[in-house]
């Protein structure tokens, strides 16, 4: 897989609208959950964008936001890999590049999730923790969840 990490400013036309095409099929039509994908937070100064390709196809991507964007502290959203991915490890390897990723951009600062609850395991793989009760957001459940300060991701 092939990965870049971009702010909005650096993203091509052709980039912006395959990530906001590989939300919506994810989050809207696979999920069905029509809810405000476009929150402004995509072009908030310090969002960065992380873009997996595999044979020049975007198939996966995460949203890195910096301190105080939508938590207190760093915090990565719209965690997904497209259908055709899932089961080959490319999840684990989006989630390990993006915590590398969010360490170079906000050395040693704690990363907070809104994860769907369902997910609470694969997270926890990484040393994140749920400190919240579940909630639902959209619809969907969810629980909030801490990756303490100084975590170096390999």
């Amino acid at each position: 897989m092939q990965w870049q990490c971009l702010p909005f400013e650096q993203l091509t036309t052709h980039q912006l609208y395959d990530l906001l095409k590989l939300r919506v099929d994810v989050f809207v039509v696979e999920q069905n959950c029509p809810y405000p994908d476009l929150d402004n937070s995509d072009r908030q100064a310090g969002t960065h964008h992380l873009l997996g390709y595999k044979n020049d196809v975007l198939v996966a991507y995460l949203r890195l936001l910096p301190p105080g964007a939508t938590y207190a502290n760093t915090s990565i959203g719209r965690v997904l890999t497209a259908a055709s991915e899932r089961g080959t490890g490319a999840g684990h390897e989006l989630l390990q590049q993006g915590l590398k990723y969010a360490e170079q951009l906000w050395p040693n600062h704690t990363i907070d999730i809104g994860a769907q609850s369902h997910l609470q395991h694969y997270y926890s793989r990484y040393g994140f923790d749920v400190t919240s009760d579940e909630y639902l957001e959209d619809g969907i459940p969810h629980v909030d969840m801490r990756l303490g300060k100084g975590i170096v991701c390999e």
